[in-house]
């Protein structure tokens, strides 16, 4: 991935694995959808199972241990770690993650999670249905190395300021 990011070209790499780690995601939050050798995912595939190991997956007894309804829970944790049906993903009209290196929003931590396949199906529905996915509509693809079957990826408007009239029904 190193060769492919011009921006990171000749840049070395880290020796403490945490800083490896970084280096990784964001070049994966940069990489755009794009073929990528069946070796380098199967690198990839094994070394995400080795991270969601690391950080362990969610409990599912402890989120639905307090359940705020019948069918649902209020639940704080790493969304990446949950072994549910579906997680839902604040997207962007792409869906392609936000593309900022390192970036601490749940969009670039799935993207990231679930590996360069995510990306890549994303890519393949975008390109498929040929504009930019509406604010408040929502497509599902699978999770890829996620410990959940699957990702909806759904458009949120971007709020700067002010909540106004419409942010309220494009939130609604």
């Amino acid at each position: 991935l190193l060769g492919e990011n011009k921006r990171y070209e000749g840049k070395a790499i880290p020796l403490s694995p945490e800083n490896q780690r970084k280096l990784l995601r964001a070049l994966m939050n940069l990489r755009p959808p794009k073929p990528v050798p069946e070796e380098v995912l199967a690198v990839q595939d094994d070394y995400l199972k080795e991270r969601l190991s690391e950080r362990g997956a969610a409990s599912l007894s402890a989120l639905l241990s307090s359940p705020l309804f019948p069918r649902a829970a209020l639940w704080r944790g790493d969304i990446t770690t949950l072994p549910v049906s579906a997680i839902v993903n604040a997207a962007n009209s792409a869906l392609l993650g936000c593309f900022a290196p390192g970036h601490h929003c749940i969009d670039n931590a799935i993207h990231t999670f679930a590996g360069i396949q995510l990306r890549l199906e994303c890519a393949r529905l975008m390109e498929e249905q040929g504009y930019p996915e509406p604010t408040g509509q929502a497509k599902i693809t699978p999770a890829f190395n996620l410990p959940c079957r699957y990702v909806l990826h759904t458009v949120v408007p971007i709020i700067s300021g002010r909540v106004t009239k419409e942010d309220k029904e494009l939130l609604a």
